[in-house]
């Protein structure tokens, strides 16, 4: 009986604790589901595309039953797709935008975007912004847009964005380089539209504080990277994040995820703590677009924990990582290499991220 009686008082806080579990996750998912949630809407998902239909290119691909799929949800599901400048505009004024907003961005070009995608959205009624970068096009690539139907998107009110002349690879590049090859395409866009975009996208979603002021100087107002997270007023303007789809990482599961995105606000309290350490989980490689974010440091001087999760790669390193005073800007303890944070978006190893 006595044994009998200690089980039982036991395992009540364990039953406890695991309703409590139970009430929480039934809170968090009413709050993800719910079609108007309590909270402003002062956030929006921006996805990002390559090709259509191409499934010899299963990396920058996504199959057309699957951006079929991603139409319906965007049509009958609970989300408003509005226009990229239109939500730039919103975030950066910091007007509220509506609730589950999606913007929808492709790079490069490819004539898919035309002969696929296009014809799609249009049907639907769903705006979204194109990325070219000049020299395929003027080469007259078969895998490439024209001109002429680009302009025929442009005039159908598809929103066109630079992307360089080359596709170049920026932080491998001299500012001289990239100043050049940022001018020639800046001029073809003039010539072949009337005018230079205010949008940028920088190729391989790579960048770093002199490239974000040449983009500047170019005379573009926002540019984009390809790293995860939602899109919110501490995004940086000149290094705004995208949700990267594909073949393997545009199954309905992982769009609905991305398209509810939400950042999480912190504010930190007391002054800023430079020197204070807290642990931040990072994973290696590369291509950032398959980074999903998952925590922030936060809490009083800046302890808690950061982390991100890996969609496409196995492996993990825990580093110990220093909050710095600058706004957004985490370095490795020890090493003075930057991790880089985009809003609350862990985004990259420190090799990838030059200041």
């Amino acid at each position: 009986m006595k044994n009998k009686s200690v089980r039982a008082r036991m395992t009540h806080p364990l039953r406890n604790h695991m309703r409590n579990l139970g009430v929480c996750a039934l809170a968090a998912a009413l709050w993800v589901t719910s079609p108007n949630p309590v909270h402003a809407a002062d956030s929006a998902a921006i996805l990002m595309y390559h090709r259509f239909g191409e499934n010899s290119f299963p990396s920058t691909n996504i199959r057309l039953e699957q951006f079929d799929a991603h139409i319906a949800e965007l049509a009958s599901g609970p989300y408003t797709v509005l226009p990229i400048p239109e939500i730039v505009a919103a975030i950066r004024e910091g007007r509220e935008v509506p609730d589950r907003t999606v913007g929808i961005t492709m790079d490069d070009g490819y004539l898919s975007i035309y002969a696929e995608a296009f014809p799609r959205l249009q049907a639907a009624g769903l705006p979204f912004t194109v990325f070219i970068s000049t020299d395929p096009v003027d080469r007259g690539f078969s895998a490439f847009m024209s001109w002429d139907q680009i302009r025929e998107m442009r005039d159908a009110g598809v929103t066109i964005g630079a992307h360089t002349a080359t596709h170049l690879h920026m932080p491998a590049n001299t500012q001289a380089r990239n100043q050049e090859d940022m001018a020639r395409a800046n001029a073809r866009y003039v010539e072949e539209l009337g005018s230079v975009p205010t949008l940028f996208a920088y190729p391989f979603g790579e960048a770093s504080l002199d490239i974000q002021s040449l983009v500047r100087a170019q005379g573009h107002e926002a540019a984009f990277g390809q790293h995860s997270a939602p899109l919110d007023a501490s995004s940086d303007p000149f290094y705004m994040p995208r949700f990267a789809l594909n073949e393997a990482f545009g199954n309905m599961d992982r769009f609905r995820l991305v398209t509810n995105a939400r950042p999480i606000p912190h504010q930190p309290e007391g002054p800023d703590p430079i020197g204070q350490s807290a642990p931040v989980r990072v994973y290696p490689n590369g291509h950032v677009g398959n980074l999903e974010r998952s925590g922030l440091l936060r809490g009083r001087s800046g302890q808690g924990e950061g982390r991100a999760t890996r969609a496409a790669h196995r492996g993990a390193h825990e580093w110990p990582i220093l909050r710095r005073a600058r706004a957004n800007q985490l370095h490795r303890a020890g090493t003075g290499q930057p991790v880089a944070l985009v809003g609350n978006a862990l985004l990259r190893p420190p090799k990838l991220k030059v200041w």
